[in-house]
């Protein structure tokens, strides 16, 4: 058994090469947010129920507080920052905004990083549990929307501005 506690981690986060000295306990969201300064991600219920710590780990949605920091070495990390690297909002950005598909904002990074990595998921035609035929392309209505959606909760209620939103942007690829 190994008794190295602390590993140097190299991640590409929001497009910056970034090292850091990492307790191999510590997870990726905790990581981001404390060792890091990136902020974007948000703690909710720290156990991925709520999907407020999502991020893409090499293009792919992961909660952020299930996955390990030393475990992500090597790893390119885009949070809610990195959706909008010049600072002007991507498509789907605007179209929350344009239908109130965030409140308090508490969840909106995470659904953001979510629904990008959503659509590309749907994109390479990855079948939902709605799927009845697995080989069919993917349909994405409002109830596929939703589904895939589900590991992103909001305490609000803003699902219909969020399904709103996806849908526009879908239409806007």
């Amino acid at each position: 058994m190994s008794t190295q506690i602390r590993s140097r981690v190299q991640l590409q986060v929001d497009g910056a090469q970034r090292s850091i000295d990492v307790d191999n306990r510590v997870s990726l969201l905790d990581a981001l947010r404390r060792e890091l300064n990136v902020t974007g991600p948000k703690k909710g219920c720290d156990q991925g129920q709520c999907g407020a710590c999502t991020v893409l780990l090499d293009g792919r949605r992961v909660n952020s507080c299930l996955v390990l920091a030393a475990a992500a070495g090597g790893s390119t990390v885009t949070t809610v920052h990195g959706l909008a690297p010049d600072g002007e909002l991507s498509p789907l950005q605007q179209a929350f905004v344009e239908h109130d598909g965030l409140q308090c904002g508490y969840c909106t990074p995470g659904q953001l990083c979510s629904a990008v990595g959503m659509l590309a998921e749907a994109g390479a035609g990855w079948p939902s549990l709605l799927a009845g035929d697995l080989t069919a392309p993917v349909e994405l209505d409002e109830a596929e929307i939703r589904e895939r959606m589900a590991g992103n909760l909001c305490r609000c209620g803003a699902y219909p501005g969020i399904v709103a939103a996806i849908t526009e942007s879908v239409g806007t690829r």
